[in-house]
């Protein structure tokens, strides 16, 4: 049988794409690392490379299509001996995951079975586990607890969802402790109202489409009658909303302000351009920062780490991420091992990973990880502000512009001096207030004193 090119997983988050191009046509003969189309994620614009060689037999995702799941066929792939005639009617839908693919068939069995009046679903648990005679209701997804899928038959899970019985507190009797129609007319109801099987099965995709707040058609009766423009949500837009509203509303945040003296990295940042000028090398500011946090987390190695839902991760290098502005939402690209880099080589490594960001272009791997993040808007004249940390992030650290202050001198002495604000946002559960102190303080000490940031 010709061979399905299914939509790849980009990134371990990837649920749906675009496809953006196609490189190839109808045809067209390929080989294994073939470039056969763009697919844009909700992060990048990716090359995805054929797998098998043989011929392109037939395109079943237009180029353009939006919203392709994970796993549906996009193309077919003949090898030798085969025609598109061998092409099957349902090529083009998504592909069942292994581990439902027994139940996907009784489920099917069970659609025929209500469809047609008088006839039974297959019964692999019981022999009573039959369709309901002239029904029609179809079953609801089998839930999920602790990430992992519950086993009932579709009737028993219709006859639970009609009796608001939840599956998660019902112990099957069937093979492998599935649950069939016997455990749930057994069943009691609980105090506790039973979820939505639908919901919960839908519930990943609505957390990144549908991110939280007044329903659209609030909203929308809400403004009738004033002119708007309605701004369509890309696949960016949906993740940044979903992910911010996650880590706003599960991460115990605390926040610490410092003011740091900026004037003796200013005097050697200059110093150091002049003596780089030749090499087409010029420090920013954010470079010397890069490089203080990532050896403050050196410095303060408890302070290097994420939450990873039930234990917390130190990590050994500094990984440090850095938020990109792009047209229509960020990318917080990642320096790894930054504390062993020096500052010419994080600048030209920041430069291009934020090109590449504008562009794009990131894989995967550039901008997933890290430990620790920073969000600079002292170059849009912000004197400062709280971010919302990345999760899993265990802190990021929001920078402000420098600005001319008058200060008071060691002895005494009114002065001025160029001071920019900066706040820590931190993970509660991951590093509490001394140790966030601590590392802030170790920042502050590596940009008033530069120098020791060169050691």
């Amino acid at each position: 049988m010709p061979t399905e090119i299914l939509m790849p997983a980009l990134s371990p988050t990837m649920e749906e794409g675009t496809l953006a191009k196609w490189l190839v046509k109808e045809g067209d003969t390929v080989s294994a690392g073939d470039l056969l189309a763009e697919i844009e994620t909700d992060k990048a614009t990716m090359e995805f490379e054929a797998v098998d060689e043989g011929v392109i037999g037939k395109i079943l995702i237009e180029e353009g299509t939006e919203g392709v799941k994970v796993n549906t066929a996009i193309a077919v792939i003949l090898e030798e001996g085969e025609s598109a005639d061998d092409i099957e009617a349902d090529a083009g839908k998504p592909a069942p995951a292994k581990d439902e693919k027994d139940d996907d068939k009784e489920e099917a069995g069970q659609k025929e079975a209500e469809e047609k009046p008088g006839t039974d679903a297959p019964a692999k648990d019981s022999k009573e586990d039959k369709a309901d005679e002239g029904k029609t209701t179809s079953a609801p997804p089998a839930p999920k607890q602790d990430g992992k899928r519950i086993f009932a038959s579709p009737l028993a899970r219709r006859i639970a969802a009609d009796k608001g019985l939840d599956l998660r507190e019902i112990k099957g009797s069937g093979p492998k402790g599935r649950i069939v129609k016997a455990d749930v007319e057994a069943a009691k109801p609980s105090d506790k109202p039973a979820p939505d099987a639908r919901a919960d099965a839908k519930a990943p995709a609505q957390a990144a489409a549908m991110p939280t707040g007044p329903a659209t058609e609030t909203v929308l009766k809400m403004y009738e009658g004033r002119e708007f423009e309605e701004m369509k949500l890309d696949g960016m837009r949906r993740t940044i909303a979903a992910r911010l509203t996650e880590a706003k509303q599960t991460i115990p945040h605390f926040y610490l302000r410092r003011d740091i003296r900026l004037d003796a990295l200013l005097k050697l940042r200059s110093e150091m351009n002049a003596g780089l000028e030749s090499r087409g090398v010029k420090l920013s500011v954010n470079d010397y920062i890069i490089k203080a946090c990532a050896n403050a987390l050196q410095a303060i190695p408890d302070a290097n780490a994420v939450w990873a839902g039930d234990r917390i991760l130190k990590l050994k290098p500094s990984d440090v991420a850095v938020a990109v502005a792009i047209e229509g939402g960020l990318f917080t690209p990642v320096l790894q091992d930054a504390e062993k880099k020096s500052l010419s080589t994080l600048s030209a490594e920041m430069k291009d990973l934020a090109t590449r960001a504008r562009d794009r272009k990131l894989a995967p791997h550039e901008y997933q990880g890290g430990s620790f993040a920073i969000s600079n808007l002292g170059m849009f004249g912000i004197d400062n502000f709280d971010a919302v940390i990345n999760p899993p992030h265990g802190a990021i650290l929001a920078v402000g512009a420098g600005v001319k202050k008058p200060v008071v001198g060691k002895d005494g002495e009114l002065t001025t001096a160029t001071v920019m604000s900066v706040t820590l946002s931190v993970d509660h559960r991951v590093i509490d207030g001394a140790l966030g102190a601590e590392l802030l303080q170790v920042i502050t000490d590596q940009l008033e004193n530069p120098l020791a940031m060169l050691a």
